[in-house]
């Protein structure tokens, strides 16, 4: 039998919103990601993600920006919530990621944006830092199912997520899409401020790569379901992309890998000489190296370009 696509139209929303009163029920105590606050967002009490009982929403706009496969003629629909569940140095995104930025939405209005991304004619819904409102956007897809939605839907993450959480993601999630930073422990706490992020980000995308397999597009390019994973190529960690690339080659060497060079010391990281800088050419072709070296070769379309840039060939 031919599976279902997107995802949840096989699961159905009967699943979904039961799936969704679970993982509501972990806010009491609050274990939805690994940080394991135990705080009652059900009565708006707040830790690090500084989310209580309902998802703040930065923007949601068809976003030009993304990956060629996921923004494709139309856009990726992206749902930027704010806050997260890491503290990176280095945040490019920081006025979203580390500020209440946007609004309070219930399951019916985050419901209404990914319905008026699908009106806008994107390819996609694509949720931005979510895994701190794995609760709020599961209910919000029951609502969306009911209401008739059909496209595929993306889990931008930074790879700190909790495998429960993940799990009620089986069979909703088309496209997941982990921006695996660090490999070691020690880095991780010194800049992501999570000592345990390497282990946790192992742990999630074999989840991840377990429940959608390999990147699988379309006929025009666009993808419709699998695991693709980004990771940003830091100044003076050549060593650290080379691990995360082996490690990548170990779940699959047919991996979807964009290869970021875009690196800029941004946010507090002026305050840690060692990454205050860009990478260099040499470094950027380390790791374009190491990414072979390790047996991979699905490199996002425009990272051969973006690489090529950086070190002038």
């Amino acid at each position: 039998m031919a599976r279902a696509f997107p995802a949840y139209l096989e699961l159905g929303a009967d699943t979904i919103e039961r799936r969704a009163r679970e993982a509501v029920q972990a806010l009491s105590s609050c274990a939805v990601c690994p940080r394991c606050c135990g705080v009652n967002r059900l009565e708006n009490e707040t830790q690090i993600c500084r989310t209580g009982r309902r998802a703040r929403v930065s923007t949601a706009f068809a976003h030009f920006g993304e990956e060629d496969c996921l923004r494709g003629q139309r856009g990726s629909g992206t749902i930027f919530f704010s806050c997260c569940n890491l503290q990176c140095v280095f945040c490019q995104n920081h006025d979203t990621s580390q500020t209440l930025n946007g609004r309070e939405v219930d399951a019916e209005q985050l419901a209404e944006l990914m319905l008026d991304l699908e009106g806008q004619g994107c390819h996609n819904v694509n949720f931005v830092t979510p895994e701190h409102v794995v609760p709020q956007v599961l209910e919000a897809v029951a609502v969306a199912v009911r209401r008739g939605i059909e496209l595929p839907l993306v889990y931008n993450t930074g790879t700190y997520d909790s495998l429960q959480s993940l799990r009620l993601l089986d069979g909703v999630v088309d496209i997941y899409m982990p921006d695996f930073k660090l490999w070691t422990a020690e880095l991780a706490a010194r800049y992501l401020g999570a000592v345990d992020y390497p282990e946790v980000a192992r742990a999630a995308l074999t989840e991840m790569h377990r429940q959608v397999g390999p990147l699988e597009l379309d006929a025009d390019g666009v993808a419709r379901r699998g695991v693709l994973v980004r990771h940003l190529v830091m100044p003076g960690l050549v060593g650290e992309s080379r691990a995360i690339f082996e490690f990548l080659a170990s779940l699959s060497p047919d991996i979807y890998v964009n290869v970021m060079a875009q690196y800029r010391p941004q946010h507090r990281a002026h305050r840690f000489p060692e990454i205050a800088r860009g990478p260099t050419a040499e470094e950027m072709r380390a790791a374009l190296d190491a990414f072979h070296g390790a047996g991979l070769y699905r490199l996002d379309d425009r990272a051969p370009l973006r690489l090529a840039d950086r070190i002038g060939v």
